[in-house]
């Protein structure tokens, strides 16, 4: 894709880029019999990092919208992944948390999520990994609202 201008044709590379990922993780996914989506080991590795959260938090964390997080949820908890637990302060609110089952997962799938992520980097040099956190960091800082 040529064009005169750079901004489209670098945002449409880093929007088919960031498919390509999801698409290629998503495909090892499912040759690795996770039994969870992308979107969901998203929701399950928060979870893991953070302990109990609300499911506003959650969203926040994940960068999803509330009615596609609430799915997920509730796919995780049908699944005995997740559960969701009433808040001790405020009965409006709910936590959710990962069950041992979910924990467990966490800690089966760790290895090879890792290994999956590695494929998108390979023959990347250290200054090359630098200068695209910081390309990446200054595109996200000028969108900041």
């Amino acid at each position: 894709m040529t064009t005169n201008d750079p901004y489209s044709e670098y945002s449409f590379l880093l929007e088919k880029t960031q498919r390509r990922i999801k698409q290629y993780a998503q495909q090892k996914f499912t040759e690795f019999d996770f039994g969870v989506t992308v979107d969901q080991w998203m929701v399950l590795k928060q979870l893991d990092a953070h302990s109990d959260l609300s499911q506003s938090e959650l969203a926040e964390a994940t960068y999803k919208g509330m009615p596609t997080l609430t799915r997920i949820v509730d796919l995780l908890c049908a699944k005995g992944l997740t559960e969701r637990v009433p808040h001790q302060q405020d009965r409006r609110k709910c936590l959710v948390h990962l069950t041992s089952e979910g924990q467990a997962k966490v800690s089966a799938m760790k290895p090879k999520v890792n290994q999956i992520r590695k494929a998108a980097w390979q023959g990347l040099k250290p200054e090359d990994f630098e200068h695209f956190r910081h390309t990446l960091n200054t595109i996200y800082q000028n969108l900041e609202v």
